[in-house]
């Protein structure tokens, strides 16, 4: 009897063993692991709202992205020119900028993003593209002192940079606002392992999973454009990888 149960013991033993490891390889793939109903296990992707996402090289999105990212460029580097001499910099839209960074800057985790977030809500004023939907730099949307949701996003971007968080943190997230039936752009910035979402909309920062009425479409990060993947697609491809 002793024998069968140290037996006993022991299979269970390796039965969990294996679990553990499996479970490990899982995150590695995947990321965290979620459980939407008994017996059912889906990866959650790393991305903000956490749906599946995959690259895309064509299209109206991506090409707006890439010309903007040769502006953002140039723009990164003058502003690290006048960061570093402010008495010479030529262009008040860069010391505005910058006097905002220098607020972020002075704070630290969640406190710098929603210092960030208000203080450009406030600089820039509100205004629709209409049907052109232009894709501004930073320094052109500070020197016109408006913008669209989009440009709002690109500037917080460019602030929380130069303010000190890795460009990994950082995405742009464009997402269909379901309530107001039209499109939206909102940043957004990882930390402690969760997105937080820094909208034109709002002054107060909230989670990605508590953004009800968003519902994800693209996210653009530094070097691509990303596709969110619909959840009947997402359960095929995870089924997949079994």
């Amino acid at each position: 009897m002793e024998t069968a149960a140290r037996s006993c013991t022991f299979r269970a033993i390796l039965v969990l063993c294996g679990l553990i490891l499996l479970g490990s390889a899982a995150e590695l793939r995947a990321g965290t692991l979620l459980s939407p109903g008994a017996g059912v296990l889906v990866r959650k992707s790393a991305e903000p709202f956490g749906v599946f996402v995959f690259a895309i090289s064509s299209g109206g999105l991506q090409q707006k992205w890439s010309a903007l990212k040769d502006r953002l460029d140039d723009d990164m580097v003058q502003l690290a020119l006048c960061d570093g001499d402010r008495d010479n910099c030529a262009s008040p839209a860069a010391l505005k900028l910058l006097a905002i960074v220098d607020q972020a800057r002075a704070r630290e985790g969640r406190a710098r993003l929603g210092e960030t977030n208000r203080a450009i809500n406030l600089a820039i004023h509100a205004v629709n593209d209409g049907t052109d939907d232009l894709w501004s730099s930073p320094l052109a949307t500070f020197a016109r002192g408006a913008g669209d949701c989009e440009d709002y996003a690109i500037a917080k971007l460019a602030a929380l940079r130069l303010a000190g968080v890795p460009p990994e943190d950082l995405r742009i997230v464009v997402v269909r606002d379901i309530r107001a039936g039209e499109e939206h752009a909102v940043a957004a910035a990882r930390l402690e392992d969760h997105w937080l979402m820094l909208d034109n909309r709002r002054m107060a920062m909230v989670k990605d999973d508590a953004t009800r009425s968003y519902q994800p479409l693209f996210v653009l990060q530094q070097a691509a454009v990303m596709k969110y993947v619909e959840p009947v697609q997402a359960s095929v491809a995870v089924a997949e990888t079994r």
